[in-house]
């Protein structure tokens, strides 16, 4: 079946009970949303420039020569960084740029000259996406840069056995409202789809026989208020 350009323009309400009655490839929600755009969190950002951290980011931190203030910290609950010598100091919110900025202003300014400061983001613990569903290991897991659809999957080590990998659902927040779209993985492998990129708090539920009332459940029980639909 032909779908026209602007068949993924418009969004309705629609009851939760026909969420849970969908299955296998179609169904209420729409495939190949050309309109499903960046939710209301900011976008996946690119660690080495724009990744701001967050609580529980493990950063390491590299002063040329002096190998007592260089290794990996951990970025605390309240957002806090503490470094031998230097103390704690606030560190949420920053880019590596403006937290290596910091670290070389309070060692400059107390211990060192000219200290060369280089900092780099191991983990990015504070991003996550949500995958569940069919999938070999179900759950949450962080995401640094871009991400993709198929990415996700692999973290959760690839589809079950049982898995209906036409049928993959992402749940996300835009504009307000809690919004879904399906895709077809065996397209986006083929080509025929383009691979998703996912964004902080995205959900992500692989359908499959063995799951279907975690799947059915984790469609029910999201708050949603509105989801793509296909107009002809």
């Amino acid at each position: 079946m032909h779908r026209s350009k602007s068949s993924h323009r418009l969004w309705i309400l629609l009851p939760l009970f026909a969420l849970a009655a969908c299955a296998g490839r179609g169904g209420t929600i729409p495939y190949d949303v050309k309109d499903f755009g960046p939710p209301d969190q900011p976008a996946a950002l690119n660690v080495a420039q724009d990744y701001r951290l967050a609580p529980q980011d493990v950063v390491a931190i590299s002063v040329f020569g002096v190998n007592e203030f260089s290794g990996d910290y951990v970025v605390d609950t309240l957002g806090r960084l503490r470094m031998p010598l230097v103390g704690d100091f606030q560190a949420q919110g920053l880019t590596v740029d403006e937290l290596s900025g910091q670290v070389t202003q309070k060692l400059g300014a107390s211990y060192l000259r000219d200290p060369k400061v280089q900092v780099t983001v191991k983990e990015a613990r504070g991003r996550k996406i949500t995958v569940e569903g069919s999938v070999a290991q179900p759950g949450i897991y962080p995401i640094g840069g871009d991400t993709t659809l198929l990415q996700a999957i692999a973290m959760a080590h690839g589809p079950s056995e049982d898995a209906n990998p036409s049928r993959v659902v992402v749940f996300r927040t835009i504009n307000g409202q809690r919004m879904a779209a399906a895709f077809d993985v065996k397209d986006i492998q083929r080509g025929r789809m383009a691979d998703p990129s996912l964004y902080q708090n995205d959900v992500v539920v692989v359908d499959g026989s063995r799951s279907r009332r975690i799947f059915r459940d984790a469609v029910s029980s999201l708050p949603i208020l509105g989801i793509f639909v296909t107009r002809f």
